[in-house]
Order: structure tokens, then sequence, then C-alpha cells
């Protein structure tokens, strides 16, 4: 897949939480919030030329990202984000838990894609 197909998948996982998490399947939802980050980071890694594909990646590019924007506050989010990711295995999250990192996720998916030559945001 290219950079192009990544940020698709980034934004079209964003609606599939949303559903999921409206039809209660919380763990599925939140699985979903970390795929969107994740496919976002991916996109941006592959316009950019940087190493992807391992976990630890994800950490590296969105360091690299804060440094380069300095919006310390989307590490926070970043880490929110991979908060969805444990929960799709703990299902740990509550609900006010949930409400309040999900428009923090969101926000890291819509920062990582604007970084892109053609963001969907754009």
């Amino acid at each position: 897949m290219d950079a192009a197909e990544h940020a698709r998948l980034a934004v079209a996982w964003l609606t599939v939480s949303d559903e999921e998490f409206a039809e209660g399947r919380r763990m599925q939802a939140s699985e979903k919030l970390w795929g969107a980050a994740s496919h976002a980071l991916t996109a941006v890694a592959i316009e950019r030329g940087w190493r992807y594909g391992r976990h630890a990646h994800f950490d590296i590019n969105t360091r690299r990202l804060v440094e380069e924007s300095g919006n310390r506050e989307m590490l926070d989010n970043f880490n929110m984000a991979q908060r969805f990711h444990a929960n799709f295995y703990q299902g740990h999250l509550d609900d006010a838990e949930i409400a309040e990192y999900r428009p923090l996720t969101r926000s890291f998916v819509r920062f990582v894609l604007n970084f892109l030559t053609e963001s969907p945001y754009n």
C-alpha cells in the first residue's frame, strides 16, 4: 500500500470506530481507533521514507512529528491512542475514559495526516 491508501484507511477506521461505539462494541471500536492512528503514522512514514512496520516505529515517528511541530500535546494524544489498543485486549477503559480519550485520538489522527503532502483534511 502507498501513503494515500494508508491515509484513506485511517479516516475510514475513524468512521467504523464511531459506528462500533454506537453499537456497544467497545473493544472492537477501540482497536479501530488505534488502527486509524497507526495507519496515519504509516502514511507519513512512507511519504517521508521513515522506517515503519514495528510498534516502536510508531513511537519514534510520533516523537519526530511532535518535535517538528512543537505540539507536545500530541505526544499525550498518541499515548491515549495506545490505550485504545490495550483496551482491545483488556477491556479496561470505562465509559468516562472512552468519552475523554476518543476526541484526543481523533485529534492525533488529524494532526498526523496533516503532515502529508495530500492530506484528506486539506
